[in-house]
C-alpha cells in the first residue's frame, strides 16, 4: 500500500525560500552544491520537511520572508538572467541595491521592454507563469511591413510556425503608417519569443516590442527602469496572498457581563 510522502519537494522548498526559482534548484542540486542533513544530494526527488537541515553552499535556508511582488519597468539591452557567460548586462545587475533577492515571473527578451514582475517567492513565480493560470499577456508592437485583416484573422484562430502550434492571438492594429505599422497584441501563451516568431511568419520585422500589462498588473506611467512593489491589499484581492498585515486579527471572545439578579429580600423605598 503506497502512502504519500511527507513534507514537500526539496526544489519547491528553495523556491518557496525565495532563494532562487525551482528549474535553478533542481541545477544547483545535479551541481553538488546542496545538502540535507549533511548529506550532499544530486536529485531533486527529495521530500523534506521543517526537521530537516538544508544548506546550500553551506549556509542555511533563509527564513521565509512574507511574499511580496514588484513591476519593473524593464528597458531594451537587458537580459532577464543571473548571470550571462557572455558578459552582458542583465536585468538583476540593474535592479536597486536595498532589493531583497527576486526572481522574474517569465521573461523578456534582449530587446524587448516593458512590464516585468519580480517576486521573492520562486513558487508563486513559477505559479504565475504557468498557461494554466489564463492571464493576457498584453503587448504594443511596431512593425515594417503591411498589416492586412486576413492576416490579423489567422493569428486569431491560432497557427502553426516552423511544426510549433500557437494558440489564438488577439490582434489589432493600431495604427499603419507607410511601411510602418502599430499593433496590440494579447496572448496567454507566452512561448519563447512567440510574437517575433509570428511576426516573421507574415514578414512583420519587430522593431519594437513592448509588454504593457501581465494579468491584472499594468506598466502604466512606471518610467524605464524604474521599479515599484505591489501593495499587499492587491496581492490579496488578486493572487489571495495575506501579507502579515493583511491577516486579521485573532478576535478575543468577549466574557457576558453577569447581570445582578434582583434581591427579593430588598425592601422598596417607600
Amino acid at each position: 500500500m503506497s502512502t504519500t510522502p511527507e513534507g514537500d519537494r526539496i526544489a519547491k522548498v528553495m523556491a518557496r525560500a525565495g532563494l532562487c526559482s525551482r528549474r535553478e534548484a533542481e541545477a544547483w542540486i545535479a551541481d553538488g552544491r546542496v545538502k540535507v542533513n549533511g548529506q550532499k544530494i544530486t536529485s531533486p526527488a527529495l521530500n523534506v520537511t521543517e526537521r530537516d537541515d538544508i544548506r546550500v553552499d553551506g549556509k542555511p535556508l533563509p527564513d521565509k520572508e512574507k511574499i511580496r511582488l514588484w513591476r519593473y519597468h524593464k528597458p531594451r539591452g537587458l537580459l532577464t538572467t543571473a548571470k550571462d557567460p557572455q558578459g552582458r548586462p542583465t536585468v538583476f545587475e540593474s535592479l536597486p541595491k536595498e532589493l531583497p533577492r527576486v526572481v522574474s515571473v517569465g521573461r523578456l527578451d534582449l530587446n524587448s521592454e516593458g512590464l516585468l514582475l519580480l517576486t521573492n517567492d520562486g513558487e508563486l513565480a513559477r505559479r504565475l507563469e504557468l498557461p494554466a493560470t489564463g492571464w493576457v499577456r498584453r503587448y504594443r508592437v511596431r512593425v515594417n511591413g503591411q498589416v492586412e485583416v486576413a492576416h490579423l484573422n489567422e493569428l486569431r484562430k491560432g497557427i502553426t510556425v516552423e511544426g510549433i502550434r500557437y494558440g489564438s492571438v488577439q490582434a489589432s492594429l493600431d495604427r499603419q503608417q507607410g511601411d510602418n505599422a502599430w499593433l496590440t497584441m494579447a496572448l496567454t501563451e507566452g512561448k519563447n519569443r512567440e510574437i517575433r516568431k509570428l511576426c516573421g511568419h507574415f514578414g512583420w520585422a519587430v522593431s519594437r516590442l513592448i509588454r504593457i500589462s501581465y494579468g491584472p498588473f499594468q506598466l502604466g506611467n512606471l518610467e524605464s527602469g524604474a521599479v515599484e512593489e505591489v501593495k499587499g491589499k492587491v496581492l490579496k484581492d488578486q493572487l489571495g496572498i495575506e501579507t502579515p498585515r493583511d491577516k486579521p486579527k485573532p478576535q478575543v471572545a468577549q466574557r457576558p457581563v453577569p447581570t445582578r439578579k434582583p434581591d427579593a429580600d430588598r425592601r422598596r423605598k417607600p
